[in-house]
């Protein structure tokens, strides 16, 4: 190939929206060379999808030049789609065909010989190991195996470049990584060119070349190498105290102004100090950095990508963790023997005809405490969180919520809990305030009281200038901080969160925990599922789970123990799993 496979100049496209006129992109800039891998980054809006539209030929630009494989977009964007493949984010998987049938219908609407099918299906199957399943009905796949079978039917004719949208969003770690070796392969092997778009910073470091979007610019480009340099000699480390979970000591460091990022990781805290933006240390950052605690490490592309957007981003309105949570005697949850449990359950099961999906599940969960459900696709977490939730009901065994039997008083432990869901599921067509007000009602709260919980709410989550905006116009992060509002109005003792940041760019993440944190410190307890296993750091606890059996149980440094004293929580759950995985086998039992 001796043009690039993507070149950009100056391109920009502007929408409309209820709130004015969107600039999506402004005057982008950026080349992707033959067989390279490049990676789309940014916070939620930065203009990553309208990129990747643009460049499949399904938008045009409103000015600027942009060429795919040496051709006009906007001259030639029906010979452009005919050889390159573009997978979208929602991916169209018909699930009611299998997965034999999902390949042949993408073959034939890509006019694929039959004489080439036999040998590229081979290829594909053996690489996204889902050749044991051809017959299994789509819909019927776990969530990983749904977005390799999605890839499968991307790549069933050979492109010239392929344009991936986020494809691992929703997908777990294990997955996650079958999928990145895919598409590392593509590029080693067939010097494919391809440009993902992608939440992760470990994803994009794997990546030949990073372009940093903002708000429709490009902030950065280059190798991971070259732009992580910018973090160089800022970046630290620091152990929490004993007993103080690690989200105690990241808060109080964000409450510093000369502080650019502060994260959980591996049992420590991870932070980003620049002493040259202008702000002193505080009494409590300048007595942690003089005491010897901490110990300044490499930097990394995340540290490089938080540093960027700091100057960039606009005030969190989260509330500050309360005072009495950051003293040297910060509790942590409270001890099992002298506070009785707010969850509890018990040989918990739910069969879906033969099908076991939770599998003898047995927990408690105490008041104030964060307690992270995890495990891959199609492991059971779900089914256990709609069961605790009253979403579903079990098959046998024991639920306690709130003091109420989940059996036998469903209605009344549903008024103690609050529920975000993991897709959208507020009402699109209704404005902010009206959803709201609906969700409030629903929750019994009328007249002065509603009132007054919706002025809270909107002050507490940023959204008072968007009261009369359709919700489902709003960008991705205002969803998510109305979500957060609907299922806090009538102040519940207990918050299910599913999947909450599935798709979050790491400045929506810590915004997200940030409010978390500050919760969890003033006695609410907060249920989560998550597939970012940073997140699970956070964590008071968290259970494992696997084939609906739970694999592991404890405090992340337990989890961490269990695998083998590895330093990170992803790390520590992969080798869980294919433990499990690996026993179970060995039991006579089916790995897949």
């Amino acid at each position: 190939m001796t043009s690039p496979a993507l070149a950009a100049q100056d391109v920009c496209k502007r929408f409309r929206s209820p709130t004015g006129p969107v600039q999506a992109l402004d005057h982008v800039s950026m080349r992707v060379e033959g067989g390279s891998l490049t990676a789309l980054v940014g916070p939620d809006g930065a203009g990553k999808t309208t990129l990747l539209r643009m460049a499949a030929g399904l938008l045009k630009s409103d000015s600027g030049e942009l060429a795919v494989l040496g051709l006009d977009v906007s001259r030639h964007a029906a010979e452009i789609q005919a050889r390159i493949s573009y997978m979208p984010q929602r991916f169209g998987l018909y699930e009611d065909l299998s997965v034999q049938e999902n390949l042949d219908l993408y073959a034939d609407l890509h006019n694929v010989p039959s004489s080439q099918r036999t040998e590229r299906y081979a290829r594909l199957m053996a690489m996204t190991d889902l050749g044991r399943f051809t017959r299994r009905p789509a819909g019927k796949l776990s969530g990983g195996m749904k977005q390799k079978l999605g890839l499968a039917c991307t790549l069933v004719r050979a492109p010239e470049l392929l344009l991936l949208d986020e494809p691992t969003v929703g997908v777990d770690p294990l997955s996650r990584q079958e999928l990145w070796e895919i598409l590392t392969q593509l590029v080693r092997d067939e010097a494919l060119p391809v440009v993902v778009s992608t939440a992760y910073m470990d994803e994009a470091a794997r990546c030949d070349q990073v372009v940093v979007l903002h708000e429709g610019r490009v902030l950065a480009q280059g190798t991971p190498d070259t732009l992580r340099r910018d973090a160089e000699g800022l970046c630290y480390t620091v152990r929490p105290r004993e007993g103080q979970p690690a989200r105690i000591l990241q808060a109080q460091l964000l409450d510093d102004e000369s502080i650019v990022d502060a994260v959980p990781r591996g049992g420590l805290v991870r932070f980003i100090h620049r002493a040259e933006s202008g702000s002193a240390p505080g009494p409590a950052l300048q007595a942690l950095l003089d005491s010897g605690q901490s110990k300044k490490v490499e930097p990394e592309l995340e540290d490089s990508f938080m540093l960027r957007l700091h100057d960039r981003r606009r005030p969190d309105p989260s509330p500050p963790v309360p005072t009495n949570a950051l003293a040297t005697s910060a509790p942590g949850p409270v001890p099992a023997s002298t506070d009785k449990p707010v969850i509890e359950v018990r040989d918990l099961v739910r069969r879906f005809g033969d099908f076991v999906a939770v599998d003898h599940a047995s927990f408690a969960v105490r008041q104030g405490e964060i307690f992270g459900l995890l495990g891959p696709n199609g492991a059971g977490k779900t089914t256990t969180f709609r069961m605790l939730c009253g979403l579903l009901p079990a098959t046998s065994g024991f639920i306690q919520v709130a003091g109420n039997n989940l059996r036998t008083a469903g209605a009344q432990a549903r008024r103690g809990i609050g529920y975000v869901a993991q897709k959208f599921a507020l009402y699109g067509n209704l404005t902010v305030d009206e959803n709201l007000a609906f969700f409030g009602k629903a929750y019994g709260l009328y007249g002065k009281a509603l009132s007054s919980r919706m002025a809270e709410t909107r002050q507490q989550f940023g959204l008072q200038d968007l009261g009369k905006a359709p919700a489902g116009q709003l960008p991705g992060g205002y969803k998510q901080r109305l979500a957060m509002a609907t299922g806090l109005l009538h102040r519940p003792d207990i918050l299910f969160l599913d999947e909450p940041t599935s798709g979050a760019d790491p400045l929506a993440r810590r915004e997200f925990w940030r409010r978390i944190t500050a919760l969890s410190a003033s006695g609410i307890t907060v249920i989560v599922t998550t597939h970012f296993m940073e997140e699970a750091e956070y964590c008071d606890r968290v259970v494992i789970q696997d084939a609906g059996r739970i694999l592991a149980m404890g405090t992340p440094w337990d989890i961490r123990r269990q695998a083998g004293g590895t330093a990170d929580m992803e790390s520590a759950f992969i080798a869980i799993v294919r433990q499990g995985r690996q026993a179970q086998s060995a039991d006579g039992g089916v790995g897949a």
